[in-house]
């Protein structure tokens, strides 16, 4: 009878190791967290802890010890100024005359933005290429340059603007009443109007042309094509740059602050509703009422440009 051998196993030196899919994920995550903790250390520390802290000053308030001829101190208030900003006249008037304002200045805006976008869109490339860096030179310029620039045109003295209407018999006014508006939604316009018409544009191209092609094999013509299909497919960009312009024009600051050096009358301290808080905290030195008045703006523009998304995207849809 033969015998039956079995084959030997072979020796290994070390056992397989085997990482489990818990532990693989895990490394995964750290090594996610690592990537992204620059970001969370820069959005604390500029953004939660200004927020934070503006928030605690907000619940303080200075007081005046003995008969007020004394030393002030800063005590706990509560919500006590925000109680006061429910009443503030001043504050809520300069946050609807902006937002009135800029509601109409957005309007023009955007709309010689679509229609620039809309002439670029039939240019040859080339063209195209051109038109956009010029246009797009005053969004590059920074505001405080720009204000400036305008302020030497809207100037009584030294304004080319206004020698040569002297010399054709007309003397305008860019300050006083509506001109102040006017002035004042001219410059933000010019600013504007480029960055925007970027933004429609990259939107325009990225449209497929087969709709084009099929508009005009239905007989359509151009201002046609543009109105009935370009852009119905642009809303999104349309409602996105309105929505921006419109929580940029509730924190409109710079423009109407050195506008007022020339404008004191038509341009007061609290035209706009940061002009009032800066006014409040580094004139008045009511650093917690400042405060508090930032919360509330912040409150307001976001549930305003909140409301104004849902609503035109309603509408647009």
């Amino acid at each position: 009878m033969s015998t039956l051998t079995r084959p030997a196993k072979v020796a290994t030196d070390s056992p397989v190791r085997r990482t489990s899919p818990r532990r693989t994920g895990r490394r995964g995550a750290y090594k996610g967290l690592l990537f992204t903790l620059p970001f969370l250390v820069g959005f604390l520390v500029t953004y939660v802890l200004p927020i934070a802290y503006a928030f605690d000053q907000s619940l303080h308030e200075k007081k005046s010890t003995g008969l007020g001829f004394g030393p002030t101190r800063v005590v706990y208030a509560g919500f006590a100024n925000f109680s006061s900003i429910m009443s503030d006249s001043g504050f809520w008037a300069a946050t609807l005359r902006t937002l009135l304002f800029g509601l109409a200045q957005i309007t023009v805006m955007l709309g010689i933005s679509l229609l620039l976008a809309l002439l670029l869109d039939g240019v040859a490339a080339r063209a195209v290429r051109f038109f956009r860096a010029g246009l797009l030179i005053p969004y590059v310029i920074p505001a405080v340059v720009s204000t400036l620039m305008w302020l030497f045109l809207y100037s009584p003295t030294g304004s080319p603007v206004l020698d040569l209407a002297g010399k054709a018999g007309w003397h305008p006014e860019f300050f006083g009443g509506i001109n102040t508006y006017l002035s004042l939604g001219n410059l933000l316009t010019w600013q504007g109007i480029g960055f925007n018409m970027i933004l429609i544009s990259a939107s325009l191209q990225a449209l497929p042309r087969e709709l084009y092609e099929a508009a005009r094999l239905d007989g359509a013509r151009e201002w046609r094509i543009a109105w009935s299909v370009k852009v119905p497919n642009i809303t999104g960009i349309l409602v996105l740059t309105g929505m921006f312009s419109l929580i940029g024009r509730l924190q409109l600051f710079t423009e109407p602050l050195l506008l007022r050096q020339v404008a004191p009358e038509s341009i007061n301290t609290d035209f706009t509703p940061m002009m009032e808080i800066f006014d409040r905290a580094f004139k008045t030195g009511d650093y917690q009422y400042a405060a508090a008045e930032s919360l509330v703006l912040a409150a307001v523009t976001g549930v305003l440009a909140f409301v104004f998304y849902r609503v035109t995207n309603r509408k647009m849809s």
